[in-house]
């Protein structure tokens, strides 16, 4: 049987959309994954960008509020960034709670190049995080 993960950042815009659609593509076998957000805000379009690039697409996921999920009950809740960490609502049942700070690339300013590899510097710590997860 699948476990549950549930990727959770502020906005579910960048990082726990591309977290979501990294944990499926090279996991799915193992996963059930969602991505929510506290304050949700619609899936960046760089972030779908810089996911085409590497041939995984998430541009027909959805940005949720937490409240929106299907389910309660997670194995695992990752938050990829702080503010997510110290707001993430409470979550009933076994599930084991992570956090893993990852920079907010929708944050950066500059040219539009800079501010997509922002993305992609980002997808790629997230790839690294999601090869590297173990649940033992």
């Amino acid at each position: 049987m699948k476990k549950k993960i549930l990727f959770l950042c502020t906005g579910n815009s960048a990082r726990s959309q591309m977290a979501e659609g990294l944990m499926r593509y090279f996991r799915e076998d193992e996963f059930e994954v969602f991505s929510a957000g506290v304050e949700p805000k619609g899936v960046h379009p760089q972030a779908i960008e810089a996911m085409r690039e590497i041939d995984i697409d998430i541009s027909r996921q959805q940005s949720k509020h937490v409240d929106e999920l299907p389910t309660r009950e997670f194995d695992y809740i990752i938050t990829l960034c702080d503010h997510a960490a110290q707001n993430c609502p409470v979550f009933l049942g076994k599930g084991v709670r992570l956090h893993q700070d990852f920079s907010d690339p929708a944050a950066v300013q500059g040219s539009y190049q800079e501010e997509l590899e922002a993305f992609k510097k980002v997808r790629d710590e997230l790839k690294q995080f999601i090869l590297r997860f173990n649940t033992d």
